[in-house]
This record gives C-alpha cells, sequence and structure tokens, in this order.
C-alpha cells in the first residue's frame, strides 16, 4: 500500500462487476500500479490508524509524508518517558503530535526528570489536553504546575504519584482548571504535616468534582475543605492516609450527600464515620479494607439507608467486629446486591442463608481466610444462591463434600476458583469438572504432607540418621514427587555421610579403648 507520488491516475475508469458495491479495475490500472489509498479522505485513514495496534502506527507512519502527517493529527493519546533529554525534543515532537488531549509523562526513580521549564513548553504546545499524568516526576515545583494550569484549562483529569510539588501546585490546579472532574494524588512529598501546613482549597474546580482519589499522604486531612466544598462528588478513594477521619467525615457529609462508590484502605476510620457516610442514600459501592475500627454497627447504619447497595467488599484483618449481625443487615436492607467480597471475616449459615434469601441477584461471591466457612455454608449457598455465577473460595476449611453440594446447585454458576483449601483434592475438583462440564474449576490443590520424620539405624542402636521432609503446600513448580525424591536423596546423603565417618569413629575408639586399659 505504499504511494507512488510520480505514478498519475489511468484516465480509464474501474468497470463495475455486476456487483453495485464491488468495483474491479481494468488490466490499465493493475499494470500501472496505482496506490488506490489517495483516494482515501484523511479522516478514514485516521480511523484506521485508530485500528491498529502501537507498533503498527509507528510502522504505517514511515510509508510516506501523509501518512506520517495523519498518524500524528489523528493521534489523541501519548506517554513519554519523562527524563530531563525529553526537554530537547519538546518542540520537534508535539509539533506533529499537535492533536494530543492524553498525556502521559512517567520518569524512572533513578533518572533526573524533567523540569519546570519542559513542562511550560508542552503546557504551551498542548492546550487542548483533557487529562494529564505524572508519574515520579521529582524536579516539578509549584512554579511549573501553577503555569501548566494558566495553559491547560480545559483539563477534565489529573493524576499525580511520587511527585515533588506541594499544596501551591494544586491550589492553582483547582483555581484555573474549572472543568476538572477527576482527582488523584498519590505520594505527595511537597504536602507538609502541622499546624503550618497549607489546606488545599476549593478552587473552581470544586464544583465540577466527581472523583478524589488519595493515596499514601501523611497529611491527606488538608484536602478536607475541597472535598467538604465538591457538592457533586460521586466516587471517593481514600488508601493508607494517617489521620483520624471520622470527625473530619461528619463534616463531609453535610455538603456531600450524592456519593456512590467509597473506598477505605487502611485509614483510621469506624462506625462514626461510616454513618456519616450513610447519609448518601445513593450508594451502591463500599469497600472496607483493613478498617480494624469498623464493628456491625457502622455496617448496619450503612444497610439502612443504604438500600441500593450493590457491592459490598470487607477484609475485617481477622477482629471479629464484623460478623453475622451486620451481613444479615446487609441481606435484610440492600436486596439489589450483586458482588459480596469477604476477606478476613467468619460468617455463618446463618447470615449465608439470608443473603442467598433475599437478594436474588447476587452474582459474584468471594469468601477468603474464614475460619466458618465450611460444607454447610457451601452447601447452603449451592441450594440457595439460583443467580450466583462466579465463586471463590479461598483458606477456609472446605472438603470435597463442598464441591459436591455445588455439582447440584447454582443453575446459573460459571466459575469456580477454590485456593489454599486444604479439604480439597484435585479428584474432588476433576469430579466436580465431570458433573458440570460447563463449568470452569480453578483449583490450586494442597498436596497431602509428607511424614514428618524417618528413621533409620546405621552402625548400632544409638546411631540414628533422622530426615524430617514436611511441607504444607506445593508451591509452583514443586510437586508431590519432587519432594518425594528430594526427602529420598536427603536420606541417601545422610546415611552415606553416616557410612563414611564410621571407620574414623571406629579407630578413635579403639585409640581411647587402648589408652585407658594402659591407665
Amino acid at each position: 500500500m505504499g504511494q507512488s507520488a510520480s505514478t498519475p491516475r489511468p484516465t480509464s475508469s474501474p468497470v463495475l462487476d455486476g456487483n453495485p458495491c464491488s468495483l474491479t479495475p481494468d488490466s490499465d490500472d493493475a499494470v500501472s500500479g496505482y496506490d488506490y489509498t489517495l483516494d482515501l479522505p484523511d479522516e478514514c485513514l485516521a480511523l484506521i490508524f485508530h485500528s491498529l495496534s502501537a507498533g503498527d502506527r509507528k510502522r504505517s507512519s514511515l510509508v510516506c509524508r501523509r501518512w506520517l502527517t495523519i498518524e500524528g493529527q489523528s493521534r489523541h493519546r501519548l506517554t513519554l518517558d519523562a527524563q530531563s533529554l525529553l526537554a530537547d525534543v519538546v518542540p520537534k515532537l508535539f509539533s506533529r503530535f499537535d492533536a494530543v488531549t492524553k498525556l502521559t509523562l512517567k520518569c524512572d526513580r533513578r533518572s533526573v526528570s524533567i523540569g519546570d521549564d519542559a513542562l511550560i513548553l508542552i503546557s504551551v504546545k498542548c492546550r487542548n489536553l483533557t487529562r494529564m499524568k505524572l508519574r515520579t516526576c521529582r524536579e516539578l515545583t509549584d512554579d511549573g504546575v501553577a503555569a501548566f494550569a494558566e495553559n491547560c484549562k480545559n483539563l477534565r483529569k489529573f493524576s499525580c504519584g511520587s511527585c515533588s510539588f506541594g499544596a501551591k501546585g494544586v491550589n492553582a490546579l483547582l483555581e484555573n482548571c474549572e472543568f476538572l472532574e477527576e482527582l488523584s494524588v498519590k505520594r505527595l512529598r511537597g504536602i507538609t504535616n502541622g499546624a503550618a501546613a497549607e489546606q488545599i482549597r476549593p478552587g473552581k474546580a470544586a464544583a465540577a468534582l466527581k472523583m478524589i482519589c488519595l493515596k499514601d499522604l501523611y497529611n491527606a486531612q488538608c484536602f478536607g475543605q475541597l472535598i467538604a466544598a465538591a457538592k457533586n462528588l460521586k466516587i471517593l478513594k481514600l488508601f493508607r492516609c494517617s489521620g483520624d477521619w471520622d470527625e473530619l467525615l461528619g463534616v463531609i457529609a453535610d455538603g456531600v450527600m450524592g456519593l456512590v462508590e467509597v473506598h477505605f484502605e487502611r485509614i483510621q476510620v469506624g462506625d462514626l464515620g461510616l454513618s456519616a457516610i450513610s447519609n448518601s442514600a445513593n450508594l451502591e459501592i463500599l469497600h472496607l479494607v483493613k478498617t480494624a475500627e469498623c464493628t456491625n454497627i457502622g455496617l448496619m447504619t450503612v444497610a439502612e439507608k443504604c438500600k441500593l447497595l450493590r457491592k459490598l467488599r470487607i477484609d475485617g484483618w481477622r477482629t471479629n467486629r464484623i460478623s453475622d449481625y451486620g451481613l444479615i443487615a446487609i441481606a435484610v436492607n440492600c436486596p439489589n446486591l450483586q458482588e459480596l467480597v469477604l476477606i478476613g471475616v467468619n460468617p455463618t449459615h446463618l447470615s449465608l442463608d439470608k443473603l442467598a434469601t433475599n437478594c436474588l441477584n447476587l452474582e459474584r461471591l468471594a469468601l477468603c481466610g474464614s475460619e466458618t466457612i465450611g460444607d454447610a455454608e457451601i452447601s447452603c449457598i449451592a441450594a440457595k444462591c439460583v443467580a450466583l455465577k462466579k465463586l471463590c473460595i479461598k483458606s477456609c476449611p472446605v472438603s470435597d463434600h463442598g464441591m459436591e453440594a455445588l455439582a447440584g446447585g447454582c443453575p446459573n454458576l460459571v466459575k469456580v476458583k477454590v485456593r489454599k483449601c486444604r479439604g480439597v483434592t484435585s479428584e474432588g475438583a476433576d469430579w466436580l469438572r465431570a458433573s458440570r462440564g460447563s463449568l470452569a474449576v480453578n483449583l490450586d490443590a494442597v498436596e497431602p504432607e509428607l511424614p514428618d520424620a524417618m528413621e533409620q539405624g546405621v552402625g548400632g542402636d544409638n546411631n540414628q540418621a533422622v530426615v524430617v521432609v514436611a511441607s504444607s503446600s506445593a508451591g509452583p513448580g514443586r510437586s508431590a514427587s519432587f519432594k518425594m525424591r528430594l526427602g529420598s536423596f536427603t536420606e541417601r546423603s545422610l546415611v552415606a555421610c553416616s557410612i563414611r565417618r564410621w571407620p574414623s569413629f571406629v579407630s578413635r575408639f579403639r585409640s581411647n579403648l587402648g589408652r585407658n586399659y594402659a591407665d
């Protein structure tokens, strides 16, 4: 499909081949080698480029100048290695890719990133940016980010991680980018802690913000004013951010009542915080991951007020503060529940029976690290979870009898994943596969433990070689046969070692005997 500029288009027109949708070129066209891609409009060629992979787009851009120009003008997403050398090629690079709207700048942690000058130059060349992502750009300061925000006022999504600018840069971004809808801040080193720490002000972007994500921030509570002023906020994610969040969430709940999705992971939040979040009656997704202070009381409050809950994920961290009482409240008040993930929680058949009976739309269920999920609970799930499609069981006291129960229940079940369940063997999984041919069974079988010790006398009653070969699970690539070979090899080595040492032992015994006899 190369372009030949020196070949003129033939004057003879194509001949219809009986089919009004197909054109067959005559013999003169075939001999002349005319490039029919010249007839394609630039917009059509751009659509073709969008369907290609990144490597094919690069190779296609080298065919001719026209393709090079159209490929550059039709590229809207670009990811660059943001080392300091990038500043030298910014003018030429963005003169070709002048239609970029989504830009990602990533730098290796061991390299020097671009500075403020390069970022400002990029903002001048790409004024149509709507998405910007910065990763490990440690040479950027508040002044550079502020200048970038002044030039790219149409920004709608901004994400930064492991950067060094601080509150001034974020405030400038919020003040200039009034259409900003998503803000993600992760490990921002320039935000300081203490009474003198600068607060993140709402700015003009507060009215448009729909998602705020904060990760690994030492002073994330300085974003409190921004969160409270974001009246249209739908998604709030807080991951590993220090400080007590109960009081701040109470203030936020007075102004933000339209939350649909909330993620809390390893933050200090308790029942008061959950009670504040429950004011959002439209809440559909709730993740409580290793929030040790959350109990059944807070979960009951959420269940009573947030009846539209669809997805619930709880990692109880084995604290036993969330149990059957909270899950029964979810089952009674949230009939639209579709996905339930329980990690480190110990539910029994009481709550599972309620969930299976009332939540008729439950399609995905994961039970991990539970001491109470046994064959009886799996049988209850198999008998009553009619809509269940995917089931994951990990580190639970389930046996092959539970797998047999699944064979006759859950008519819509598509996939079963079993991990680190000692009672489930490969034979049980094979039987389940044979019983339900359409069911995908993914089993991480735990091989039975080998004997703890093997004793064998060598050279007398008191001389024994002890071999210990024990393992709780078969790791990747280590089967039971491998362990048996390893055990026998160790046994032979110890026996051989004892036999080699036997002559020296006998000689020392004789010399000592002779010395004692002489004395």
